[in-house]
């Protein structure tokens, strides 16, 4: 056998799986089943089955998850770097197609790093709804960020927050929420060995106090009617069923919605948890029955572990939740009527640029009168008073799509937040507080990254195609200026060909450019840069 097993992990897996414990172990001789998921934000399920550089095979549980075989390496393909697939371990799909969630939902990602299941979250969203992601690392919530942004999700928020504070600001208030549980990860040891050197014997309860206390606060934040997926990637019944059983008697206020069978998914392991000790009713055995397992033996995957919990009540979409006082001073004092200009002059391609001056001035008085009345409201606000009309500007000349959420500014940097109650941030560890617009920066506005991958070419005023064939996309990913004739440069009607340009990679955006004189300087960021050879 390829891996050195602890032999008390060995001792304890026999127990559990009894006759099929040598099965179990026969799977630790085949390699890891590599995936990946279509990010249908930015391309259709069925026009990346067109263009796919890879032959793909469907993961059954995952209607946009497929294997692909060994030495494929979809992290060396621009369609990556543009945002068209994630990479994605196939078991780990699993939580959120169980989570059901639907364009609209409120949804919390709990433990959300490094990204994967937010991702896939945000492309059911849609983009309507909110998605809050958290993790508690803040190095991790580097890599959260940047995998949203890369998958084009403009209605994101990213925390760096213990699950109570997170709490305290959103009670009942999340429709879906996804519990994807720090654990011993036993059930990834296959396809990371690095695992073993930080597992022993005593880490599943140690892991078990944590997952308890995530699970609480979780629940507070849930709203009536509901639905919560806790899962972890470990075979612990400590840390899986035996979770499921304490949380059930502690909140009678929830339910396991039975996981269907279909797809190899075993049901919850009951009997070893009463073998060690767990006393439990026939109904709560019948309810952790429900809950699923993905096993290496029986599915093309990992080791997982599944539960879908239901919270009992009606569900009010209109219900008005709780307001939080206005304590955040980084914030605009204006977003929401400001949003609604934007909106407004981005629908109106003839309006004059002395229009736009006069907005501009108009706004910037405004800005200042709400600075002076929040600096004296004695709450210690300091409203944006800074002049916001080159960011206008920018989406009135620029692009072609009406941008729906709050503008929030803090210091120079401004973002689109699709959170109404942006007071409900005042006081987290807020990492990404929405979209990233882009910075004001000496009266002008530079457009950021996450602004150009989540736009449709057809939504920027002027944009140009790339090639992923002839190497000319990768020499834009490695950070090159490329030479680049005018008429390549696609421009709406009345638009002048120079200035910045949507970078698209066979029609799907990659970054921004600078096209002026045949001559594309590149906008694309160091840290994001192709290294691969």
């Amino acid at each position: 056998m390829a891996l050195h097993l602890p032999s008390p992990f060995q001792a304890k897996m026999k127990s559990l799986l009894g006759s099929n414990f040598d099965d179990f172990m026969n799977s630790y001789h085949e390699s890891p089943h590599a995936g990946i998921r279509v990010n249908t934000l930015k391309i259709s399920n069925e026009q990346f089955r067109e263009i796919s550089p890879f032959a793909l095979e469907p993961v059954p549980w995952c209607p946009t998850g497929y294997y692909v075989e060994d030495g494929a390496r979809p992290g060396r393909h621009p369609y990556y770097h543009a945002g068209l697939y994630y990479i994605q371990e196939p078991s780990a799909m699993s939580p959120v197609e169980l989570l059901d969630v639907q364009p609209g939902d409120r949804v919390l990602d709990l433990c959300a790093a490094p990204g994967g299941k937010s991702t896939q979250i945000a492309a059911k969203l849609g983009g309507q709804g909110v998605l809050i992601s958290n993790d508690l690392n803040p190095d991790r919530t580097k890599a959260l960020a940047k995998n949203l942004e890369m998958c084009g999700v403009r209605n994101a928020i990213v925390l760096n927050e213990q699950p109570d504070r997170i709490a305290e600001a959103f009670p009942a208030y999340f429709d879906k929420i996804l519990v994807d549980a720090p654990c011993s990860g036993e059930g990834m040891f296959r396809k990371d060995e690095s695992m073993l050197k930080y597992w022993e014997a005593s880490s599943p309860l140690v892991f078990a106090e944590m997952q308890r206390d995530i699970l609480r606060s979780a629940a507070n934040m849930l709203a009536p009617g509901g639905t919560m997926v806790y899962s972890t990637c470990t075979f612990s019944p400590e840390e899986n069923e035996g979770m499921i059983a304490a949380f059930l008697e502690e909140h009678p206020e929830f339910s396991v919605i039975p996981i269907d069978a279909s797809f190899g998914f075993a049901s919850g392991e009951t009997a070893w948890l009463q073998r060690h000790g767990l006393a439990m009713s026939e109904a709560l055995r019948e309810q952790i029955a429900g809950t699923g397992r993905l096993w290496p033996h029986k599915v093309r995957g990992e080791g997982h572990f599944v539960a879908v919990l239901a919270k009992e009540g009606e569900v009010n979409r209109d219900e008005e939740p709780r307001s939080l006082p206005h304590v955040n001073g980084q914030m605009t004092g204006g977003e929401a009527a400001l949003a609604a200009t934007s909106r407004q002059e981005g629908n109106n391609s003839r309006k004059s640029k002395a229009e736009l001056k006069a907005a501009r001035h108009g706004h910037k008085d405004r800005n200042r009168k709400e600075a002076a009345g929040s600096r004296g409201s004695g709450k210690g606000a300091q409203a944006f008073a800074g002049d916001l009309g080159p960011f206008m500007e920018f989406i009135h000349e620029r692009l072609r799509v009406d941008l729906q959420g709050h503008v929030v500014v803090y210091g120079s940097q401004i973002y689109i937040s699709a959170l109404p109650e942006k007071e409900r941030l005042s006081q987290l560890k807020t990492v990404r507080p929405g979209w990233y617009a882009g910075q004001l920066k000496s009266g002008r506005f530079v457009p950021g990254h996450p602004l150009a991958v989540a736009l449709k070419a057809e939504e920027a005023a002027r944009h140009v195609n790339l090639s992923s064939a002839d190497g000319e996309a990768v020499r834009y990913l490695k950070g090159e200026t490329l030479t680049v004739d005018e008429e390549r440069i696609i421009c709406h009607p009345g638009i002048e060909t120079k200035g910045y340009v949507l970078v698209c990679i066979d029609g799907y955006s990659a970054g921004w450019g600078k096209w002026q004189a045949g001559m594309l300087k590149n906008e694309y960021p160091v840290g994001w840069r192709w290294t691969s050879v």
